[in-house]
């Protein structure tokens, strides 16, 4: 490669290294790879752009070992500015009847579920506060590596 060829390589690789890629994905990892009820791990995650619409999904990593092929979480929400929480319940399945949906490697699956069938546009630039909760019967909720949140603009 010419001298000048590298330069602009490298200039472009640095410019897209600066973009936005418009994806934001925050996991926590559980103790001991159980979920207890009284641990309610909180995310947050910042919007600028309130024109933009967004993909909004649940990612969960768990062993072959878990029990269940759904898990059942409540997801309490603080757009900026506001004191008080939104809260949902969703049932989300992790398998169909030929085995785990995600993704898998050895015996660890990650899922991505979307937690709304189309993307949602935020109201408010700021800081967005959300806060996850099991409500599985079974408690601490064992096999399960970590939880989190993804945020992303819709692929074209």
């Amino acid at each position: 490669m010419k001298p000048t060829h590298a330069a602009l390589a490298a200039c472009l690789l640095s410019a897209a290294a600066c973009t936005p890629i418009g994806v934001h994905e925050r996991n926590i990892p559980l103790p001991g790879h159980a979920w207890e009820a009284r641990l309610q791990p909180e995310l947050t995650f910042a919007v600028t752009d309130t024109a933009a619409v967004y993909d909004i999904f649940l990612v969960i990593r768990h062993t072959d070992a878990y029990r269940f092929n759904n898990i059942w979480v409540d997801i309490a929400s603080r757009s900026p500015g506001d004191t008080a929480e939104t809260r949902q319940r969703f049932d989300l399945p992790l398998a169909d009847a030929r085995g785990w949906t995600g993704s898998g490697i050895d015996d660890i699956y990650e899922h991505r579920i979307a937690l709304y069938r189309e993307p949602v546009r935020f109201r408010r630039p700021g800081t967005y506060r959300v806060r996850l909760a099991h409500l599985m019967r079974e408690d601490p909720l064992r096999h399960v590596l970590s939880v989190g949140i993804r945020v992303e603009k819709p692929k074209p």
